[in-house]
C-alpha cells in the first residue's frame, strides 16, 4: 500500500481541480498511481454527467476575450446548473482559462477537442461535472474578427459581447467597448437592415397591416404606413440604427463616426446566460 502524502493530494488537486477529499480517495484507490487516479476522477465525472444529462444548465459565466493585436476575439459561456456555482471564484477562473484557449480556434468542435493541461476541453468539462456535481458545458462559442475588435463583459459575467470596427484609429478601443456595452444592454437582432431575416420582416409587415386594418385605415394606405413601421423596427432592433445609450440624440452609427468620420461597425457577437 503506497503512502499518500498531503503533497501528493495537493499535486493531484492542482492537475485536476478536484476537491482535496476526492483527490485523496482517488489516490488511495489507485495505490498512489497518479495516472490511474486521474482516470478514476474522469470516470466519476462521466457517471455524474450521464446522470445529469437532462438537467438545464442556464447559470454560469460568460467571458469575452480579445487577442493582443485586437483583430480577433471570442466570447464563450461556461454553463452550470446553479447561480451559486456560477459565481464561484474557481469556476469563473476556469471559464477565463478556457476563453483564453478558445482564442486559438475558429469553431466550438475544434475547441472542445483541444488540449487543456493534458486532457481535452471536453474531458475537462466531464471531470468538473464530477467534481462539482452539476452539469457543466460550453453552451456558446462565438468568434469575431475585424480591423479592430473590442469587448465588454456585463457585471456578474451574465452577458459578454464583441464588436468589430472598420479600422484601428485613435479612440477605437473606447468606441468598441461602448458599442459592445450597447449590444449587451439593447440586445439587437442584427448589425443593420441587411442582417435581418426576410421572414422576420414579412411577419412584422403583416402584424403592422393587421394593426392598421383594426384602426380602420384604408387598404390602399397600408403598404406605405407599414414601411414606416418597418423603419421604426430597424431603428429599435438593429445595432447601428439604435439610439446610442449614452447620447440618445445620435444613432450608434453616428456615434462611431464622431470618433472618426470613416469609422463603421462591421460586426458584433453577443452571448447571454439563460
Amino acid at each position: 500500500m503506497a503512502t499518500i502524502t498531503a503533497a501528493d493530494v495537493n499535486k493531484l488537486r492542482q492537475i485536476t481541480g478536484a476537491g482535496m477529499m476526492d483527490c485523496k480517495k482517488a489516490l488511495v484507490e489507485a495505490d498512489g498511481d497518479f495516472d490511474l487516479a486521474i482516470e478514476n476522477l474522469r470516470k466519476k465525472g462521466q457517471k455524474v454527467a450521464a446522470n445529469r444529462a437532462d438537467r438545464e444548465s442556464t447559470e454560469g459565466a460568460v467571458i469575452a476575450v480579445v487577442n493582443n493585436e485586437k483583430t480577433a476575439g471570442v466570447v464563450i459561456s461556461l454553463n452550470c446548473e446553479t447561480d451559486f456555482v456560477g459565481k464561484n471564484e474557481s469556476f469563473v477562473k476556469l471559464a477565463q482559462d478556457l476563453a483564453a484557449l478558445a482564442l486559438n480556434f475558429t469553431n466550438k468542435e475544434d475547441f472542445l477537442n483541444a488540449d487543456f493541461n493534458g486532457m481535452t476541453v471536453a474531458e475537462k468539462l466531464i471531470e468538473q461535472t464530477g467534481v462539482i456535481g452539476e452539469k457543466i458545458e460550453i453552451a456558446s462559442f462565438e468568434r469575431l474578427e475585424g480591423a479592430f475588435v473590442g469587448s465588454y463583459i456585463h457585471a456578474g459575467n451574465k452577458i459578454g459581447t464583441l464588436t468589430a470596427l472598420s479600422a484601428s484609429v485613435a479612440g477605437a478601443e473606447e468606441a468598441a467597448r461602448n458599442v459592445s456595452m450597447q449590444a449587451a444592454a439593447m440586445n439587437p437582432i442584427a448589425l443593420n437592415e441587411a442582417g435581418v431575416d426576410v421572414a422576420i420582416i414579412e411577419k412584422e409587415i403583416e402584424i403592422a397591416k393587421e394593426q392598421l386594418r383594426a384602426e380602420g385605415k384604408p387598404e390602399a394606405m397600408l403598404d406605405n404606413i407599414a414601411k414606416g413601421k418597418i423603419q421604426r423596427f430597424y431603428k429599435d432592433n438593429t445595432l447601428v440604427n439604435q439610439d446610442y445609450i449614452k447620447d440618445s440624440s445620435m444613432s450608434v452609427a453616428a456615434y462611431v463616426k464622431s470618433v472618426d468620420a470613416n469609422l463603421t461597425v462591421t460586426g458584433f457577437k453577443r452571448v447571454a446566460l439563460g
